[in-house]
């Protein structure tokens, strides 16, 4: 197995919280990935587990256990991962749209563009950097996306992109940050937004840009802190936001089952305080982590099923906390040490 950071192999008996936990629930959350490998199995990341590798626990977690805890135990052997660990959250924000533009709802959600193109090792223009996803297909080649401040000064009007429109440019900000949000629509009707693209431009988090202007002390940076300033200041809103040049675009998504999240990058709803955005380059989708962020008392058995472009490293994670303004109070100010123990699949029938 290739190890971009050392495992250090242990035994159930040695996780503190092991036994306490509510395994059945991340069963559930594994059960639903165990599913999605039938329609397309998840790529490999460069910890090398495979979906082969997970293909006698997704067999017998599709066919369903009696006992959950039994079966982590029996087709699993925990590792806990030599690096230094830290974990954040996110949420699905619940937000108030109309479906046309009105004097209140003046900020569009749109969806993604023609002309926005995926980049690969076959298209990429020369001197793009490796990590560019997205660019603009033009008559005279591939150019850079719009970014930010261009789109919402007006580059994108009149394409009929719209989904939704807001009552706040801070809550769609926040939004492009999440990557998902369910709607409640001017006439009750419910909606829910995914992630469809990009611009392919880097994001800058507002936190850190406040942080260096001093405005907000490093420390006290969280998305409660944020939109204080944001409502304190919103004369400089733009000059904020803009400096993220990231603008992400959606497409509509079923509310198939209200208690669980929005279907994520590993195309399964999310389960709360259960699925785990990861790195994706370093972890395949699907494999377990036991998390234990002692400073905000968490333990638990977490399903990998999302990822994101701040999630980087072998040790790094963001926890869905769930749906609504509940949940993005606690998403928003956990930011913790944590100790990852990656579930590493045992080949047993």
């Amino acid at each position: 197995m290739k190890t971009p950071a050392a495992l250090d192999f242990l035994t159930f008996d040695d996780i503190a919280d092991w036994r306490g936990d509510d395994h059945r629930a991340t069963f559930d959350a594994f059960r639903r990935s165990a599913f999605r490998h039938l329609e397309k199995p998840y790529k490999t990341g460069s910890f090398g587990i495979s979906a082969d590798n997970l293909g006698p626990a997704f067999a017998a977690a599709r066919d369903g256990v009696d006992d959950a805890r039994g079966f982590f135990e029996h087709y699993f052997r925990p590792a806990r991962i030599v690096a230094e660990g830290f974990v954040t959250g996110f949420y699905e924000p619940v937000v108030e749209a109309s479906p046309a533009r009105t004097e209140r709802f003046r900020y569009p959600i749109l969806s993604r563009p023609a002309d926005l193109v995926d980049i690969d090792d076959e298209n990429r223009p020369v001197g793009w950097d490796a990590g560019i996803a997205f660019g603009r297909q033009t008559a005279g080649g591939i150019v850079p996306f719009f970014d930010r401040g261009e789109i919402e000064r007006g580059a994108l009007e009149g394409r009929g992109l719209e989904i939704a429109w807001l009552a706040e440019k801070v809550d769609l900000f926040f939004i492009h940050v999440q990557g998902a949000a369910r709607l409640v629509m001017t006439d009750g009707s419910l909606r829910r937004v995914t992630y469809a693209a990009k611009s392919g431009h880097s994001f800058s988090g507002p936190g850190k840009i406040l942080a260096n202007l001093g405005e907000i002390p490093l420390k006290d940076v969280t998305m409660q802190s944020i939109r204080a300033w944001f409502a304190a200041n919103p004369d400089q809103t733009d000059e904020i936001l803009w400096q993220n040049r990231s603008y992400i675009f959606f497409k509509d998504a079923p509310v198939a089952d209200p208690a669980l999240g929005p279907i994520a990058a590993a195309k399964v709803p999310l389960t709360a305080a259960r699925s785990l955005a990861v790195d994706r380059r370093l972890h395949t989708f699907a494999t377990p982590f036991f998390v234990e962020a002692p400073e905000m008392d968490f333990a638990r058995l977490m399903i990998a099923q999302d990822t994101g472009s701040a999630i980087v490293g072998p040790a790094r994670g963001d926890i869905f906390c769930g749906s609504g303004d509940a949940a993005g109070e606690v998403a928003g100010v956990i930011k913790h040490a944590a100790n990852f123990i990656m579930l590493v699949p045992e080949r047993r029938a």
